[in-house]
């Protein structure tokens, strides 16, 4: 009777590790599909084809050209209201001038311009609005708009790794350096979009000084989509002289009406 107990217990041990060494193996088995899932994962990720590709800088360049000649070529004209402010010092709130215009730009004659109000210092609208306004019209000139397009003709450009994200949209970013010294070129960065090269940002210091007086200016200009064409929202600019002190000028474009080449 107590052999047949002992044995009867022997089973069951048996039985009941039997068992636990199924668990432990089941155990070390999803131990091991989970690792290997992981690392399939992980190899996934950071797979050729799974990671996102740097484009080939060349390539970006060309298409950066191939979307600034596009709009060249299928804007007939367009009509814009541009507002101007002038602060100095750090005081960015109250501005010492302000000018509001009427832009108007024709492929065949470049722009003119329309005040349509103005106000603050006479002396900072005739000296500083004034004279931006004049120096556009001479820079927009059939003759000479295409000296400051932004291209490959114009600028050394450099690719720069990675991309980022301004308004919402994927960008990549070009280092920019101009082939000539000129006010209206700037060494900066360019930052288009990711999709078809159009221009969202420009950033930068212009490569010369408009005049002795004058002391390095830094430029900014933001870009949005108009009835499919890149064209600018806002622009802001920054210099400080010894005779001067700091000064900024803002511009805000609102109301494009745009004109399209017909059959473009």
């Amino acid at each position: 009777m107590v052999r047949r107990s002992s044995l009867r217990a022997t089973a069951l041990c048996n039985k009941d590790w039997r068992q636990g060494d199924q668990v432990i193996r089941l155990r070390r088995l999803f131990a091991v599909a989970g690792c290997a899932a992981v690392l399939f994962v992980v190899r996934l990720e950071n797979s050729p084809s799974a990671a996102a590709q740097q484009p080939e800088p060349a390539s970006v360049i060309r298409q950066i050209d191939a979307a600034v000649f596009s709009r060249v070529n299928r804007i007939a004209g367009y009509t814009v209201t541009e507002h101007y402010a002038v602060y100095k010092g750090q005081d960015e709130t109250h501005s010492v001038a302000d000018m509001t215009v009427k832009t108007t730009y024709r492929k065949e004659t470049g722009k003119s311009y329309e005040v349509l109000s103005s106000s603050g210092s006479a002396l900072v609208r005739r000296l500083g609005l004034d004279s931006i306004l004049e120096n556009e019209k001479i820079i927009n000139l059939p003759a000479n708009v295409a000296q400051s397009w932004i291209t490959s003709a114009n600028y050394e450009m450099t690719l720069k790794p990675g991309s980022q994200v301004i308004d919402g949209r994927e960008c990549l970013v070009v280092a920019i350096n101009p082939k000539r010294k000129a006010p209206n070129l700037i060494v900066g960065n360019l930052w288009v979009d990711a999709k078809d090269y159009t221009i969202v940002r420009l950033e930068g210091v212009a490569s010369k000084a408009p005049s002795v007086f004058a002391g390095v200016t830094h430029m900014m200009r933001q870009y949005t989509e108009v009835q499919g064409f890149s064209m600018a929202t806002h622009a802001h600019a920054e210099s400080s002289t010894f005779l001067y002190g700091r000064t900024v000028v803002a511009i805000d474009y609102s109301g494009y009406e745009i004109e399209v080449r017909p059959g473009s």
